[in-house]
């Protein structure tokens, strides 16, 4: 079985988010960037399916050479090979399509993502790749288990959970729950530095859209401390300022 997992590099999330460019550009100086925390989970159960040599596992990530300490990391997890598509990330549509090309001439069994990445929580790829390839997809997935030709997934559901069952190929969005994320031992960061990374240039995609710009939250107002004593200006203050009663 060949097992795709698309990995994205996301800022660390103590990293502070600021904007340049009039607010129409992320400010990348001084971040650290991580694998996509869902997208571990995907490369853990990829990596867990392959065990006992069942399966191969490539990982596939969008983006500049910038990137390539996240695939490296990857790789140590436990994945064979990567493949780097050379291409800034500029949006869902845009990536889904490099994979879906990537796919088209090199074919797997099963495609993992993580459910969103944590930087834009768009939730768009696992769809957009599905639809792309003409394949059954299914998101946010609390279990997986393959059985010969066949994928079995748990989704929660309000008030329970939903089963659903279909044969390969498939694109399944993981979510917490698929398995845990693997930390990389030493011989793993050894070996990774030899497995194969190959860099493939991109292929024209229409652009459907773009960003204009960026806002920051509004900062939180500051907190007013109120002696544990003073029950008369707590009621005042919840009246007269916070207006809640």
């Amino acid at each position: 079985m060949k097992i795709l997992v698309c990995i994205s590099n996301v800022p660390d999330t103590t990293s502070k988010i600021t904007f340049t460019d009039n607010n129409t550009a992320f400010n990348s100086n001084g971040i650290q960037y991580i694998i996509n925390p869902y997208d571990e989970i995907a490369l853990a159960k990829a990596v867990e399916l392959a065990e006992g040599g069942n399966a191969s596992v490539t990982v596939i990530n969008v983006g500049d050479q910038s990137t390539e300490p996240t695939i490296r990391k990857a790789l140590a997890v436990g994945a064979d090979e990567a493949v780097r598509i050379n291409a800034a990330p500029r949006d869902a549509w845009f990536v889904a399509n490099q994979i879906a090309n990537y796919v088209k001439e090199n074919p797997v069994d099963l495609i993992l993502t993580g459910r969103e990445s944590i930087d834009y929580n768009g939730t768009q790829v696992t769809a957009i790749v599905a639809e792309l390839l003409n394949l059954p997809s299914v998101s946010i997935a609390k279990k997986l288990t393959i059985n010969n030709n066949e994928a079995t997934i748990e989704r929660e559901i309000e008030g329970g959970k939903e089963v659903v069952s279909t044969s390969l190929p498939v694109v399944v969005g993981t979510a917490e729950g698929v398995a845990e994320p693997k930390i990389p031992n030493m011989r793993g960061i050894m070996s990774a530095r030899t497995k194969p990374l190959n860099v493939i240039e991109p292929i024209d995609v229409t652009v459907l859209s773009k960003i204009t710009g960026y806002e920051s939250p509004t900062p939180r107002g500051a907190v007013t401390l109120v002696d544990a004593g003073n029950v008369d200006e707590l009621v005042n203050l919840l009246h007269s300022k916070a207006k809640v009663i």
